[in-house]
């Protein structure tokens, strides 16, 4: 893991966050790229409004703010040579502790000590690049299907949402909308009912599971699963903004689900879902990768659409019914953290 070397970073301009909010958010460690995609070339990212450039060094992952401090350029306009990277304005190049180590106007020069990059702590996990622009100690949410050996991992495309990560966070944790929002990939309109269902804590963790007869079979695709099955989603919510979902198949198949929203700015978001399952391991992953992809676009005209478009913490701000148990702790949770009582991102 990358060790950061700079001061605390100020507040972003165009700060779409209340500084309140920035700085506790800061703190969380969020996905910013694929991994793979992350190969020769720099490339670009943005998190709480910071932009960010991300390369590979000794062959490690490196995460920096994406600027020169000479004239303003970003780096992600630059290449990574001899492992470091390069400015592509006046060629200034960088080490992988973000030390300048060339002004190449000025071979023999002494180079200013303020000619270092703002480098912060990252590491590779379940296919993506996690960043925490303030963290003192790694917290990444726990995944144990992509690690285990029985499973197949399935990493889909980053998805962009124009909509906050809490409103996505919370999308993927309702239940009750499965019925008219994903009626073209898996919800029922003749089965809408929400059995009851129960909320526990562990630590700074929620957790509920979720039984229904709603099916996780796609629309369309063979269903083996016997009459009157009962479904299990079990779900972990890991504050801020991530949650996991093991959906329980017939003869012990397990889906995981990772949902990631991370915050690009208070009304955009980047949605990263690693996905691991111990079935149907021969079956194209491009089937699996399409079928989400189409629940997440579902999800989307949701979210993009939903006023407010932050997510209300006053709880007397939104009408809520029994289904909502889990929405309900989740923004409790939310402010817990110290966020905005009105809204955040």
């Amino acid at each position: 893991m990358a060790k950061m070397i700079t001061a605390a970073l100020q507040l972003p301009r165009d700060c779409t966050f209340t500084p309140s909010d920035w700085h506790i958010l800061a703190q969380y460690w969020y996905p910013v790229a694929i991994a793979e995609e992350v190969r020769e070339k720099p490339v670009a990212a943005k998190l709480l409004d910071v932009k960010l450039v991300c390369y590979r060094s000794h062959g490690k992952v490196v995460v920096a703010q994406d600027l020169c401090f000479h004239r303003g350029a970003p780096l992600s306009k630059g290449w990574v040579e001899n492992d470091e990277i390069v400015c592509p304005y006046h060629g200034f190049r960088y080490n992988c502790e973000g030390a300048c180590t060339a002004v190449p106007a000025h071979p023999g020069g002494k180079i200013s000590p303020k000619l270092k990059l703002n480098i912060f702590p990252a590491i590779e996990r379940y296919g993506l690049i996690w960043v925490s622009l303030a963290a003192a100690e790694e917290q990444i949410p726990d995944f144990p299907g992509w690690e285990d050996p029985d499973y197949i991992n399935i990493l889909p495309p980053s998805f962009d949402i124009a909509g906050s990560a809490g409103r996505q966070l919370e999308g993927f944790l309702d239940v009750s909308h499965f019925a008219y929002v994903h009626t073209e990939t898996f919800g029922d309109r003749n089965n809408t009912e929400v059995p009851q269902y129960k909320v526990t804590r562990e630590g700074t963790e929620l957790l509920a599971d979720y039984w229904s007869t709603v099916s996780n079979y796609g629309k369309g695709q063979e269903n083996p699963a016997p009459e009157g099955f009962m479904w299990l989603r079990a779900f972990r919510v890991f504050a801020p903004f991530a949650a996991s979902l093991t959906v329980s198949f017939p003869n012990d198949g397990k889906l995981m689900i990772l949902n990631c929203a991370s915050p690009v700015s208070a009304r955009y978001t980047r949605l990263f879902s690693p996905i691991a399952r111990n079935f149907d391991k021969t079956a194209p992953i491009e089937d699996t990768i399409k079928f989400n992809l189409q629940v997440f676009q579902e999800d989307r005209e949701m979210v993009e659409a939903q006023t407010p478009e932050d997510l209300p913490l006053d709880l007397m701000a939104e009408a809520h019914i029994p289904a909502d148990r889990t929405s309900i702790a989740y923004r409790q949770l939310l402010t817990e953290l110290g966020l905005g009582r009105n809204y955040t991102s």
